[in-house]
């Protein structure tokens, strides 16, 4: 684990394939967010046979719990929680490894899986042209675009709360995967009044994962947003059981983009 440079509070880890002749001179970067279980360094290694295949570098970064707040398991997720804005964070350990690797960081891959999948899809509205793709993975709670809700149900606030509205044309322009075990029925996690992440009105957005991430689908589509939508078979809330199918999407991304 490496600590961040500007907020040690926070650390990431990476894998960088071995050098081979015929490289890029900047390696893809894929990031995966972890979720409530922090459980980052699980997620790079996972990823590493195929940073050899393709080519790329993963960072994982490390949210801890308990930052401010000693109960906190959440406040990552929503990305702003006070002083810290958690996508800035994610943003400079990019220019941090870009500067001690040959990485591409202008653009990169993002995944996120359970909490991950909250922080990944807000990310996708704040910093469109920093992605190569998004890959949402089962969040409990979705975000809509829909300034008729108040956030984080929706991105009513949202210019006010981070300096400007979603682009949406932007936000069209980047390959979208929306996936999910099929088994993944479990609903205590999500349907909890009593904890801190709630918001009345989603339940209004579904009883399970699955029926969320297709309520986001419809929204996403409604305002012209192409998404791949992967329900995986024999899969429930298991997020490195997922990542066969994020990698062949991240593969697929890959294949069309210029190797620089």
């Amino acid at each position: 684990m490496f600590a961040s440079r500007t907020d040690q509070r926070f650390s990431y880890c990476l894998y960088v394939p071995h050098h081979r002749d015929g490289d890029p001179q900047r390696y893809p970067l894929i990031v995966i967010q972890h979720g409530t279980g922090r459980t980052a360094g699980q997620y790079r290694d996972a990823m590493a046979d195929f940073c050899e295949a393709h080519r790329c570098v993963v960072l994982a970064p490390l949210f801890p719990a308990g930052i401010v707040d000693p109960d906190d398991l959440h406040n990552f997720k929503f990305i702003a929680y006070r002083d810290i804005r958690f996508d800035l964070v994610l943003l400079d350990m990019v220019d941090q490894v870009a500067d001690r690797f040959p990485v591409d960081a202008g653009r990169f891959l993002l995944h996120g899986f359970s909490g991950g999948g909250q922080f990944t899809h807000r990310f996708l509205y704040l910093h469109p042209h920093r992605l190569a793709a998004a890959s949402i993975g089962a969040p409990g709670r979705i975000t809509e675009l829909d300034d008729g809700k108040p956030w984080w149900l929706g991105t009513h606030g949202f210019a006010d709360r981070f300096g400007a509205p979603p682009d949406l044309d932007a936000i069209r322009q980047v390959p979208v995967q929306l996936v999910v075990g099929a088994e993944d029925v479990e609903t205590w996690e999500i349907n909890n009044p009593s904890d801190t992440n709630w918001m009345d009105g989603v339940e209004q957005t579904g009883s399970t994962r699955i029926e969320r991430l297709q309520t986001l689908r419809r929204n996403y589509e409604g305002h012209g947003i192409a998404v791949r939508f992967d329900l995986v078979d024999g899969v429930a809330h298991e997020g490195t059981l997922v990542l066969p199918t994020v990698s062949a999407f991240f593969a697929d991304v890959l294949a069309t983009t210029a190797p620089r």
